[in-house]
């Protein structure tokens, strides 16, 4: 039986949720930063924790900005 990797208990079948090659109880696979619960397969990954795509993953990884100063030139 597989341990969840948030919580460490054991992972049965009725309650299995797989993502990042892990299984995981549904209410344990929450993003790593805003503590959002997510679905499988409907977020980022980085370093082997998920995190939600926004904002939570585009702004920490996302690209920086661009342009010449206007409002398109931001930094989420």
């Amino acid at each position: 039986m597989p341990n969840c990797p948030t919580c460490g208990k054991a992972v049965y079948f009725a309650e299995k949720v797989s993502s990042l090659g892990k299984d995981w109880h549904r209410g344990c696979l929450k993003c790593a930063k805003c503590n959002k619960t997510l679905a499988a397969g409907s977020h980022a990954e980085r370093d082997g924790k998920p995190y939600c795509h926004n904002p939570c993953y585009s702004s920490m990884y996302g690209p920086g900005g661009f342009g010449r100063g206007g409002t398109e030139s931001h930094k989420y």
